[in-house]
């Protein structure tokens, strides 16, 4: 191999042990500034690095099959959101209006209207007449999307609980436990309603 070559194969192989590290507290904060783990044994330190890692890749995973879904069917996150929830109201036989896919979605009226009727223009959903409320409609999704969400998102879905089932009664209740201190870590800001959930800012993603 040409010292060129030797070149990138060492950039590379640098990029994925860098890529690689961003768990581990020695690499992200070596001073010690924000993760303490001095007290903490060489084996617990590998440990709580390869959960992390697991996580993140778990993650990564998600979010390349939830991404794969979206552009499939041409649709951006909230509409993705949108179908989901509207699936489970009607799976519970509740009725969905514009109000309550606005409280879910923590977007303005004006943005589910929007949001609505690119919807229904593609063909996903139709707005017919409330049942009880002349004032109001309530929306459903098509069967032909129904079939396409089942078919992607719905199918994961499936995987993952046969993968929560296989685990004890005490291993979910470990793993409930520690995702709900989990979320807790999580930053979070208050913020308005979106106006336009297609030009609202990705969240960060965290490191690690």
């Amino acid at each position: 191999m040409t010292p060129a070559g030797d070149a990138r194969g060492d950039a590379r192989r640098d990029a994925r042990r860098i890529s690689e590290s961003l768990t581990d507290p020695r690499v992200i904060d070596p001073r010690q500034e924000l993760v303490r783990h001095d007290d903490l044994s060489e084996e617990e330190l590998e440990q709580i690095v390869r959960l992390l890692a697991a996580m993140r890749d778990w993650r990564d995973a998600d979010q390349r099959l939830s991404f794969e879904s979206r552009a499939h069917m041409k649709l951006n996150e909230t509409d993705m959101r949108a179908l989901r929830y509207i699936i489970a109201s009607m799976n519970s036989d509740v009725p969905v209006t514009a109000g309550a896919l606005s409280d879910h979605l923590h977007i303005s009226t004006a943005s589910t209207t929007k949001l609505l009727d690119r919807l229904e223009r593609a063909g996903h959903v139709v707005r017919r007449p409330h049942p009880t409320d002349r004032r109001a409609v309530t929306v459903e999704i098509t069967p032909e999307t129904h079939r396409e969400v089942r078919r992607t998102m719905g199918l994961q879905h499936a995987r993952r609980f046969e993968v929560v089932r296989a685990l004890t009664p005490q291993d979910r209740d470990t793993v409930t436990r520690f995702l709900h201190a989990l979320s807790e870590t999580t930053l979070t800001s208050v913020a308005a309603p979106v106006t336009d959930p297609d030009s609202a800012p990705s969240a960060a993603a965290p490191l690690g």
